[in-house]
């Protein structure tokens, strides 16, 4: 299998997901090493590839789940008709996924305001695919070309962090990182490094105690059982050890003290994964930038990178058993 089928969904119609997937698909590397599957809408990948002057796929390759009239969309407008037309496209590529029918799923983006219209009530893909696959254990990282990331709490107050770490939690986050270090990204013995909660990681109470009541204990419960994990470590340094290559992958306490040094390192290039699926999903790390919407303008590296990283895994984890 070294062209594995990987579905692609098409996103909001009324976003960029549309023209990034036409032009990451245009792209002959990219159907040299896979076999992308288009879930959407063949009327508006016409429209859009006629208008933008971008390659159509193969009719084959589209999976039409959707029946728009390209006319009627106002792009860079939230609607109704497109939120529902894009959770259908995930919907899709799921079913798809659990069947066996493709070997991993890419997803660009959706709108949250047009998905709630719809009736959509997720805070967002992630939550909605795990809903999908019965999962209960999952968590999000974004991996880059020098650092991946893994998050304890997602899309969460910054108020209310602190709360929400509970040793458990946090030991929850290590075993499921490594495990997808070894199954999906073939690491033997992965080095996994633990942010701290606080300035300087709490410099011995100084700063806080989250450190040595929460997060110390799983570190040592995990190196327990076999993980390498260390830590914790202030958030400040730890990413400049990280992309020297010291860890395999950082485990943040929240939001925007993972995503801040990923998008900073790599903006056009980082991919969202969702780990602990039954399937493989990568993600583009980026909106629907309306205010791009079917001007042509957008780029598709990052849609490229989620391609290559699905394929990555798909091939790993056949290797894996």
């Amino acid at each position: 299998m070294e062209r594995p089928t990987v579905a692609i969904t098409m996103g909001d119609p009324a976003g960029i997901g549309p023209e990034v997937v036409l032009r990451a698909l245009s792209e002959e590397r990219v159907r040299e090493r896979v076999r992308p599957l288009v879930v959407g809408d063949r009327a508006l990948l016409e429209y859009l590839s006629d208008r933008l002057g971008i390659r159509l796929p193969e009719e084959d390759d589209v999976i039409g789940v959707s029946n728009l009239d390209p006319h009627s969309i106002e792009p860079g407008m939230a609607s109704m008709e497109c939120g529902r037309a894009m959770i259908e496209y995930v919907e899709e590529a799921v079913r798809g996924c659990l069947e066996g029918r493709f070997h991993a799923m890419v997803t660009a983006p959706i709108n949250k305001q047009a998905a709630r219209l719809s009736g959509f009530r997720f805070p967002g893909h992630t939550e909605f695919i795990a809903h999908l696959t019965g999962t209960t254990n999952y968590a999000m990282m974004f991996a880059t070309d020098t650092i991946r990331v893994v998050l304890v709490t997602i899309h969460t107050p910054l108020s209310s962090v602190p709360a929400l770490l509970e040793e458990e939690e946090v030991y929850r986050i290590i075993d499921l990182t490594d495990e997808t270090l070894r199954l999906y990204f073939g690491l033997e013995n992965p080095s996994i490094a633990l942010c701290g909660l606080n300035p300087h990681a709490g410099e011995d109470g100084l700063f806080g105690n989250e450190e040595e009541e929460i997060i110390r204990p799983a570190i040592e419960r995990a190196r327990k059982e076999g993980i390498e994990a260390r830590g914790p470590y202030p958030a400040d340094t730890l990413f400049y050890r990280a992309q020297k290559g010291e860890f395999d992958c950082c485990i943040a306490m929240y939001h925007d003290q993972g995503l801040v040094p990923v998008k900073l390192l790599s903006f056009e290039r980082a991919v969202n994964v969702t780990i602990g699926l039954p399937i493989i999903r990568t993600s583009v790390d980026h909106g629907t930038a309306y205010e791009l919407a079917w001007k042509g303008v957008a780029g598709h590296e990052n849609m490229m990178s989620a391609i290559e990283l699905a394929r990555s895994m798909a091939l790993c984890r056949l290797n894996n058993g």
